[in-house]
């Protein structure tokens, strides 16, 4: 018969091998703050939270990864900044946002590179301009490690918006870049630079008559409620970029920084293909909701929106444009 003892020499054995080892590595875990503006029902949030589970499961443990929505800690250029100087550690927002700490950036949202999804994650998976321009981060304070998405911009108004001659004059809603704020003139828009965060009440005060943003966006931020005319002009390929910031990455070790950029790949990866099936369905759900999509011939917009073009060779040097242009061109030639 087993006494007491030995009762308790063998649980406290067990311990050491199986539990104790546990509940040092959750006591000992660093945690990670990632930083979003999406709400909590949109595929950034999915992908999100699928990306901080393996975080935790290719790091074993040693890293857990904080989610917060919705802008809960930082709109989407603080947290840039926020990244720059450790209180935050991953941040995902659109490329554009990255524009003000690399300013070439600002050419990957020049006006129609691409014509599907397919074009444009060949574009950003190959391009050399595009390399270039997020190898000049880690010395800003921050690294990509992942490719996801959001789709093609596209305008929500609380106007018929049937030409670009409708657009003329019209307060509109843009992020602070300024490529975006280019095609908007050209177009004729007056842009309002606005945190996306901010952007329904200013629709509804008619603080501004609308704003640009892919369907994901648009859809899970419910700027369709305030602005029902939503038109398909996809003017620009625009998606994210998940990036870490330089001091949290410098801080881990080799394997534990491969097992988070696995992770940001896989997730990247389910959150592209997520975005791009969802598209139909979410314009679905708007237009029973009360919106009303119109899909415009894209040649008049292409023509209006032109001008930026011109303005980012004065800007920004020829040999640049031409390249971002060219790179783009090439891939919709190879693909179709």
């Amino acid at each position: 018969m087993t006494n007491r003892r030995d009762l308790l020499k063998g649980t406290a054995a067990g311990l050491a091998v199986t539990g104790f080892p546990t509940i040092l590595r959750a006591q000992s875990a660093k945690v990670l703050r990632f930083s979003h503006t999406d709400t909590s029902v949109g595929a950034r949030q999915q992908a999100a939270e699928m990306f901080a589970a393996a975080v935790e499961k290719y790091t074993q443990g040693r890293y857990k990864v904080q989610v917060y929505h919705s802008g809960q800690l930082a709109n989407d250029a603080k947290s840039l900044d926020q990244l720059q100087i450790g209180g935050l550690d991953f941040a995902v927002t659109g490329v554009v946002t990255f524009t003000p700490h690399v300013k070439d950036l600002s050419l990957i949202a020049l006006p129609y590179l691409a014509e599907n999804y397919e074009q444009g994650w060949k574009l950003y998976d190959t391009s050399p301009f595009i390399a270039k321009q997020a190898a000049a981060l880690p010395a800003k304070g921050m690294r990509v490690i992942g490719n996801w998405e959001a789709g093609f911009r596209s305008f929500t108004t609380n106007f018929p918006l049937n030409s670009p001659a409708d657009a003329k004059g019209r307060k509109l809603r843009i992020a602070p870049v300024e490529m975006i704020r280019w095609i908007m003139e050209s177009i004729g828009f007056s842009p309002v630079v606005m945190p996306v965060t901010e952007v329904y009440l200013g629709i509804q005060q008619n603080t501004v008559s609308g704003q640009e943003n892919p369907i994901d966006t648009i859809f899970s931020q419910r700027f369709y409620e305030v602005a029902k005319y939503v038109t398909l002009s996809n003017h620009v390929y625009s998606p994210l970029w998940l990036a870490m910031g330089e001091r949290a990455f410098k801080g881990m070790t080799a394997a534990d920084q491969e097992g988070v950029m696995k992770a940001a790949r896989e997730a990247g990866d389910w959150n592209r293909r997520e975005v791009r099936a969802n598209d139909d369905k979410l314009l679905a759900e708007m237009t029973a909701k009360g919106a009303t999509i119109t899909k415009p011939d894209l040649a008049a917009w292409s023509k209006a929106a032109a001008g930026a073009n011109d303005r980012a060779r004065k800007e920004f040097g020829a040999a640049a444009v031409d390249q971002m242009i060219g790179e783009a061109a090439a891939i919709r030639k190879a693909m179709g």
